[in-house]
């Protein structure tokens, strides 16, 4: 998979969340190439114009999706378009990233996205969009992702929908098809938790047994 900026970002400096970093044909370009390569391709996109260019372009997903209107989701369902919104990462820029060095530019922008990004999910769910796990991995410390699927329910998920936005639409975004079952003739890649995460989703967040591949690797449970 390759990603490209089709809209600037929260936390690119002198760059407008809105304005559209590519042409219509640019991005078609991008695209074509890589799927002559068999590579997926996913957008960065936060304005309107930008990810419904990226989507007539041919992108297999969109990244953040932050202004998506009614009428972007359905051509996203229509063009076979996967959503990937990080719903999770503006309550962690707008408290600790505040206090740990993010510039008051990114503040200010992530203030006029994230609560309408979240918005925008909600329909986006409402809608039926395909919408995959992410979490813009690398704004915050590595092993807190899980706790974005607390976002994902507060914001119109079942919490066994975004445990299958982790799994099984993560994998049928990625072209992958031998993980995210379990069943035979998959990868036996497993994790265990304490409580039932169909209940309680925060759950996932203290992961206390790992199997890899068949073998155990961390059993606390």
């Amino acid at each position: 998979m390759i990603k490209f900026c089709a809209t600037g970002g929260v936390m690119s400096k002198n760059t407008d969340v809105n304005a559209k970093q590519f042409t219509f044909q640019e991005m078609e370009a991008i695209v074509d190439e890589a799927h002559n390569h068999g590579m997926k391709v996913a957008a960065h996109a936060h304005g309107l114009e930008g990810i419904k260019t990226a989507i007539n372009a041919g992108v297999d997903s969109v990244e953040h999706s932050s202004f998506i209107d009614e009428e972007t989701i359905m051509l996203a369902i229509k063009n076979d378009v996967f959503l990937s919104m990080d719903i999770y990462v503006s309550d962690y820029i707008l408290g600790e990233g505040a206090l740990n060095g993010i510039l008051e530019e990114s503040l200010e922008k992530e203030r006029k996205t994230g609560r309408l990004q979240r918005e925008n999910f909600r329909k986006a769910v409402n809608l039926g969009a395909k919408i995959t796990f992410g979490t813009d991995a690398g704004i915050f410390e590595h092993g807190n992702n899980a706790k974005q699927f607390k976002y994902m329910v507060k914001w119109g998920m079942t919490s066994l929908q975004a445990i299958q936005a982790s799994t099984i639409v993560a994998a049928d975004l990625l072209g992958i098809n031998n993980i995210a079952y379990i069943k035979e003739g998959y990868y036996a890649d497993i994790i265990g938790v304490e409580d039932n995460p169909i209940v309680n989703i925060e759950a996932l967040e203290n992961v206390t047994f790992v199997m890899k591949d068949g073998s155990i690797i961390i059993n606390q449970l």
